[in-house]
């Protein structure tokens, strides 16, 4: 039986208490079956709720037990492949719907936390720091398109204003975006699972979805129960197996290695990172790096692609973060830990439609936060007979990786490897 307990992680370890939920041993009647109790399943249950449909979510181990309770904490604007790769994808008119969302992520969490009172260290303030100058170059065109979709919260910093936000000699310049910010993810998780109960919402837990009966009124089967629903939405992102075959061959599950130091003394603290916003550098395999409220550096990069864990976590991200900061080669590392997240070919989420009932929305490529937040808001509205914005992310190209499952993993890391490369020597 696969392992359900959450992950030895400083996410863990500081959780706010929530209540263990059951499994699943009856045979239920509801308007829609939410499959996953991360972001994605989370925020699609709680905006249905909000309209008035009665929602069951099955999850196969904890709430939050996968990326949403183990990511970097970041809230970073937009998609993994900016609103410009969209433009020349597929064409003005979705790229203009898609723009109009790409912020919109983040002011539902911030929604959500205030209406719910949910208790998670909400900061804002998020950096994007370039080490070369074709990435500073980047940088000021990712300013002038956000810009262009009504996104104004933005301050170009040069080498100056950059060491004043970020103690790292590294950087050459940044972007500032105030309405990025930083959480403490699986408490937001937490939070937003008791919001969809406080609205009539039934959470299990332990319930793994084992199979999907289609049909005009569909049926998830776990092991001791079962699911009648008029519509199902499958959130399973990188935990979902082979559930919903059509969906395994587009994507592709990678791991993404996180360590927290022990709490940093606070001149320290203020030293490094004296705004207390988040950090993500403009690499390929990019660095990112916060402060937890506690005042520990919660350090994140990498990514081992197939989701094997790593036998050792520190050794892998323990050189990044001196790279970063040397002064802090004295300091112990209190916690190491490992999450998936779901690749896709294009970087870009697959939200689309099976038969006539069964939505899912999935593959955010390492960009999750903000995304699934927004993903349940727009399946909501899918359900609801408002198909606009869902049909302009379920018109997203998306293709099969090349070499099909068997060479995906060698295909996609020699092509990381290939970035990594141009990061390094800046061509």
């Amino acid at each position: 039986m696969a392992n359900t307990a959450y992950p030895q992680s400083y996410y863990a370890a500081s959780a706010n208490a929530a209540p263990s939920r059951p499994a699943l041993q009856e045979e239920l009647q509801t308007d829609v079956c939410v499959i996953g109790a991360g972001y994605t399943g989370l925020s699609s249950a709680l905006f249905l709720l909000e309209h008035g449909f009665s929602v069951t979510v099955l999850e196969a181990a904890r709430v939050g037990f996968g990326a949403s309770g183990r990511n970097g904490g970041q809230i970073v604007n937009s998609y993994s492949r900016d609103i410009d790769v969209i433009e020349r994808t597929v064409g003005p008119e979705p790229a203009r719907l898609m723009g109009a969302m790409a912020f919109e992520g983040a002011r539902i969490i911030r929604e959500r936390v205030a209406k719910y009172q949910i208790q998670c260290d909400l900061k804002d303030g998020g950096v994007f720091a370039a080490l070369t100058p074709k990435q500073m170059g980047h940088l000021e065109g990712q300013q002038r398109l956000w810009e262009r979709y009504g996104h104004s919260q933005l301050e170009l910093l040069d080498q100056r204003r950059i060491r004043e936000v970020v103690e790292c000699d590294s950087y050459i310049g940044g972007l500032l975006d105030m309405s990025g910010g930083h959480i403490h993810p699986l408490n937001l998780a937490l939070g937003e699972a008791a919001a969809v109960e406080s609205q009539g919402g039934k959470i299990f837990e332990q319930s793994a979805a084992l199979r999907i009966e289609r049909g005009p009124n569909p049926v998830v089967h776990t092991a001791q129960g079962k699911v009648r629903a008029k519509f199902v939405i499958v959130a399973g992102n990188a935990y979902l197996g082979n559930l919903v075959p059509e969906l395994a061959a587009k994507s592709m599950p990678c791991g993404t290695q996180v360590i927290a130091t022990e709490p940093l003394d606070e001149a320290l603290a203020r030293q490094l990172l004296p705004q207390d916003y988040c950090v993500e550098d403009c690499n390929y395999l990019l660095d990112y790096y916060r402060f937890s409220a506690d005042k520990r550096l919660i350090f994140g990069g990498g990514v081992v692609y197939g989701a094997r864990d790593p036998r050792n976590i520190e050794a892998i991200i323990r050189p990044k973060m001196l790279k970063a900061f040397p002064q802090l080669k004295n300091v112990k590392i209190d916690y190491a830990w490992t999450g998936n997240f779901l690749l896709t070919l294009s970087r870009l989420p697959q939200v689309g439609r099976l038969g006539d009932n069964i939505y899912y929305s999935q593959g955010c490529s390492g960009h999750g936060v903000t995304y699934t937040h927004l993903a349940g808001k727009v399946l909501a509205e899918a359900l609801r007979g408002q198909a606009e914005r869902f049909d302009a992310f379920a018109g997203l190209p998306h293709y099969p990786f090349p070499g099909g499952q068997l060479l995906r993993t060698p295909l996609t890391a020699l092509g990381a490897w290939y970035y990594s490369l141009r990061d390094r020597y800046g061509f």
